[in-house]
């Protein structure tokens, strides 16, 4: 295996004009690796001569990407290639959360959360992944969540969606052993980042709703821990350690050491004393 510098190394990071996906990108560009982001503000590169220069905001380059849409995301990858010549690292970040009860949410909100969250992750990776197999490596990260591995009440299709991408980084993990590729998901817990303030109400979730008091109540304790949590600079460190190994481990969960601890309390406690924890945490009942 050919062990290349920093410079060499073409590192895509979707999600990078804000977040973790931000975090990553200014802290790898730092390192001296070749970071590309997408944002979906990004110029077009039909817009511009060549592959769009940098925003004025990010010291990386930056591509247009809608992970939403099939033709956006493969002409992202098409211009990040025509540049770079190749992808060696692909970071899944793109995302964005909704609030309510599953009873509150409607299936078209429901098919937007799942849209980017989920199906982004997987157009993204399908579109790097003919090139990462050819050549026989690469990494792909895929940004999952604590709330990926318990279900977060009133977020319930946040966590949907992070439940599918567990099930697809380990089925995707399998398949590309043979191909030399690695697959790795990082199960981030409660960081301080935009999300909190981004994050979007369905529109059942109003005082009218027989949930509303305690959806309230849930989505002030997430919220609380949200922005008085860490920066996301942990979650970077993780990606460079990860993205240098040679064997990584599939699963990389980073939070708050509470938040790291409830993930093994749920495989070894009975699920009733576990739902009655989470529920009183998050003052449900």
């Amino acid at each position: 295996m050919i062990t290349m510098n920093n410079n060499e190394r073409v590192i895509l990071i979707t999600g990078a004009s804000s977040g973790i996906g931000m975090t990553c990108a200014q802290h790898l560009h730092r390192q001296g690796y070749r970071v590309y982001g997408t944002s979906r503000r990004a110029p077009a590169p039909q817009d511009c001569d060549g592959l769009p220069s940098h925003m004025p905001a990010f010291p990386y380059r930056m591509v247009q990407m809608n992970v939403d849409d099939d033709q956006s995301v493969q002409d992202g990858v098409d211009a990040v290639r025509a540049d770079a010549g190749s992808i060696d690292v692909l970071v899944n970040c793109a995302g964005f959360g909704i609030a309510g009860a599953i009873e509150d949410t409607s299936t078209e909100e429901a098919h937007a959360q799942l849209e980017t969250n989920f199906f982004g992750t997987l157009r993204v990776c399908r579109a790097v992944l003919p090139e990462m197999r050819e050549r026989g490596s690469g990494y792909i990260v895929n940004i999952s969540s604590i709330g990926g591995i318990i279900g977060l009440p009133f977020q319930g299709l946040y966590s949907a969606g992070k439940f599918a991408i567990e099930g697809l980084s380990e089925a995707l993990r399998l398949e590309m052993k043979p191909f030399g590729v690695k697959v790795v998901m990082i199960e981030p817990g409660d960081f301080a980042t935009g999300f909190t303030a981004s994050r979007q109400r369905t529109r059942g979730c109003t005082a009218e709703s027989a949930y509303a008091e305690a959806c309230e109540r849930s989505l002030a304790v997430m919220e609380h821990d949200e922005t008085s949590g860490p920066p996301p600079d942990r979650i970077a460190l993780a990606v460079e350690r990860i993205i240098n190994r040679p064997n990584p481990r599939l699963r990389y969960p980073i939070g708050p050491f509470p938040e790291i601890v409830a993930i093994y309390l749920k495989r070894i406690v009975p699920h009733r004393v576990f739902e009655w924890g989470i529920g009183k945490y998050y003052k449900v009942f």
